[in-house]
């Protein structure tokens, strides 16, 4: 993990992750890219952590992709479009889709500005907490592209469509009230990170477990057939079920006097 452009802290089981180039608004370089997926990837096996907090240095959350950076070597777009398997996150895109396998809530703390490339990142998260003067933006219009960094499946669960179409085809800048109202963020607050902390509270005194099948359930069958709702949550549940957090859950509503704290969360 490159150190110039991410940092990673672990308090109280909160993954508190910086984008770390405050002096380019934190825009987005080809060591940024890396710095992401590598640090999403680690978090992703920590089974100890019970929160991510996704945040930026500096005033701006992430002002977008420093074009200029990435495009200054022609591999680099190689580098970030590449994959194996059509179906399958390139680096460009698990900026924004590793969020989603984390199994546990991540939450973005914006300020400032959240454009382009920091939006695609930010929608990764299960929830976004910015500061009353925010702004966001799909800006990749404004470089005559689309959408590409693998928001769009945050997007389609978050908005109708003619919304999606609106601000991905224009690139308009839209403030935080709008964005709450579109669907886009899940609060405006005078302090997000400490609005965070809060609302973190109450799933750290949830199962571990129960808490990562829900995230899992949604994510893979929100906009899925009837059919696979139903088989993935009978699945998810026999899982849980099996898992020794389960029955301290049940101890912590019926025997709270001999409960105990849940064990890290099982393989999800």
């Amino acid at each position: 993990m490159s150190q110039q452009r991410i940092t990673l802290e672990i308090e109280n089981n909160i993954a508190i992750v910086r984008l770390n180039r405050a002096d380019k608004h934190n825009a987005i370089d080809m060591a940024m890219f890396q710095a992401l997926d590598k640090v999403s990837k680690k978090l992703c096996q920590n089974k100890a952590i019970r929160a991510v907090f996704l945040c930026g240095n500096g005033e701006d959350f992430c002002s977008g992709l420093d074009v200029k950076s990435v495009l200054n070597e022609k591999s680099n777009i190689l580098k970030l479009l590449f994959k194996f398997i059509p179906g399958s996150s390139n680096l460009a895109q698990r900026v924004s889709t590793n969020w989603r396998k984390i199994p546990v809530p991540v939450i973005a703390i914006i300020q400032g500005r959240c454009w382009g490339g920091g939006l695609q990142i930010a929608l990764g998260a299960d929830f976004r907490i910015t500061t009353p003067d925010a702004t966001l933006s799909i800006m990749e219009a404004k470089w005559g592209l689309i959408p590409d960094m693998g928001a769009n499946l945050a997007l389609r669960e978050l908005v109708n469509i003619d919304v999606a179409k609106q601000l991905a085809m224009t690139g308009k800048i839209i403030p935080a009230e709008q964005a709450l109202g579109y669907g886009l963020i899940s609060q405006i607050a005078d302090d997000p990170y400490q609005a965070a902390q809060q609302f973190i509270k109450p799933f750290a005194e949830r199962s571990p477990d129960s808490v990562a099948a829900v995230k899992k359930l949604y994510n893979n069958t929100w906009n899925k057939k009837s059919w696979h709702i139903l088989a993935k949550e009978s699945w998810y549940q026999i899982k849980v079920i099996l898992g020794k957090n389960q029955r301290r859950a049940v101890n912590k509503q019926l025997k709270p006097e001999q409960a105990t704290n849940f064990e890290n969360r099982q393989n999800w």
